[in-house]
């Protein structure tokens, strides 16, 4: 009995010793690498921010549990490919206090709605010209909403004329929405087929002279012009952008492979998110950046900056934008950081692609008065939504560095507008949405 009792006391002790060394192994060699933390050691980008907040994350680092391999189109995205790609047709609607005509001038060329991200955005007529050199990166579809109150709807249809016969691109991928006040309408709507076409051998039509808009005081419906853009968008990804905002190049295809890889998200149920592009500057006289390269060298010589940098530098402080910078220089495009709209973060106002379910822009608010995309920011952040930020894509600005500049009577108009929202939105917001820790507006 004493030598059997030693034998399996032997035993018992081999097996623990035994568990141990294999539970080392699992351990040593099967457990994923660590990730870096998103904020890396500082490089050379010194007007870069870093920060590294208790709700932002990188991808790679460690996750808080085991996470079944997914795409980021089987988790996020599971009805891409049951999307159905509307016809393009003409039609005029009543919009609030606007009356949009539809689709007036579509593209020649329209995918289908799951094999492309429409780029939406909006102007007046003498920003237009913007479209050429941004057509000339985007190569996909665009939705521009036109405000052309009054007399400003003949100059705009030649405008839009001229670009449509003298810069091929635009005709292709570009489809125009055009929209006044009910109180401001055209003297007449001329048939498209009515308008001249322009030669091309002559100068673009003038923008320099005096707008209808401006003669009569009226400010711009900066969030009418977001919706109407983005609510005709045919792709289910949208990009919600302004007209002198150009991307870097081959973004689309880009984008498009990337729902097939590895999800980033550490949430193990489908949440809302949408996916960042940070906004940058340049000085005037520099061909803006067509690449991530070309704008990494640009940020080390202090020519290229973040957007707003000395306007309001919270506005795009984007979070791990010094990882950002030096991270994904390839062709492929990767998530780079998932944040929240947390401190520090409480005022960004980023620019994203999404889908035409994300929350629309408060109609109330002008351009004039500024925060116009604040409300729509509140609102993703009680809903908890992430925001994905791509490492190898981005926007610039048209080419200059934008300054504070005193100007007394849209002072007046911000304070306005930030009366309005403080009294009147605010309460509407919270009594429709609530509220949740973090969120400010």
């Amino acid at each position: 009995m004493v030598m059997v009792g030693t034998r399996r006391s032997a035993l018992v002790r081999g097996s623990v010793f035994l568990n141990i060394v294999f539970a080392l192994y699992v351990l040593l060699h099967l457990s994923p690498p660590r990730g870096n933390s998103v904020s890396p050691p500082h490089g050379p980008h010194d007007n870069l921010t870093q920060q590294g907040e208790a709700g932002e994350y990188s991808p790679d680092s460690d996750l808080d549990g085991p996470l079944q391999w997914a795409s980021v189109q089987e988790r996020a995205h599971p009805d891409l490919h049951l999307c159905s790609t509307p016809q393009l047709l003409p039609r005029a609607s009543f919009h609030g206090n606007h009356w949009v005509l539809f689709n007036h001038l579509t593209a020649i060329e329209q995918p289908a709605c799951n094999a492309s991200v429409t780029y939406t955005t909006h102007a007046d007529y003498t920003y237009l010209h913007n479209l050429s050199p941004l057509v000339e990166r985007w190569r996909g579809p665009i939705s521009v909403a036109v405000f052309a109150p009054g007399e400003d709807f003949n100059a705009t249809l030649n405008t839009i004329a001229f670009l449509r016969a003298c810069r091929p691109l635009v005709a292709q991928f570009t489809t125009f929405h055009i929209f006044f006040p009910v109180d401001h309408l055209p003297s007449s709507i001329p048939k498209i087929e009515d308008v001249l076409v322009p030669s091309c051998s002559l100068p673009p039509p003038s923008t320099n002279g005096p707008t209808y808009k401006s003669s009569h005081n009226l400010t711009y419906p900066v969030n009418v012009a977001r919706n109407v853009a983005r609510i005709a968008a045919a792709t289910y990804f949208v990009l919600a952008s302004d007209v002198e905002l150009y991307p870097s190049l081959n973004f689309i295809s880009r984008f498009l492979a990337l729902m097939s890889t590895r999800d980033a998200s550490r949430e193990t149920k489908p949440h809302r998110r949408v996916y960042v592009l940070p906004i940058f500057e340049v000085k005037s006289g520099i061909r803006p950046p067509a690449t991530k390269t070309s704008l990494v060298r640009l940020l080390r010589r202090g020519a290229a900056i973040p957007f707003h940098k000395f306007v309001c530098p919270q506005c795009h402080l984007v979070p791990g934008l010094r990882a950002w910078a030096e991270s994904g220089l390839g062709e492929t495009l990767t998530v780079t950081t998932v944040a929240k709209r947390h401190a520090p973060y409480t005022r960004w106002e980023p620019i994203y692609v999404g889908t035409n379910l994300e929350p629309l822009y408060e109609e109330r608010l002008s351009w004039e008065g500024r925060s116009d995309k604040m409300t729509q920011m509140y609102i993703m952040c009680v809903l908890d939504y992430e925001f994905h930020v791509l490492d190898n894509a981005f926007l610039v600005h048209r080419p200059g560095i934008k300054r504070l500049r005193k100007d007394r009577r849209r002072d007046e108009q911000t304070a306005a507008q930030n009366a309005l929202l403080s009294n009147t939105i605010t309460p509407e917001l919270q009594l429709i949405y609530g509220t949740r820790p973090h969120c400010v507006l």
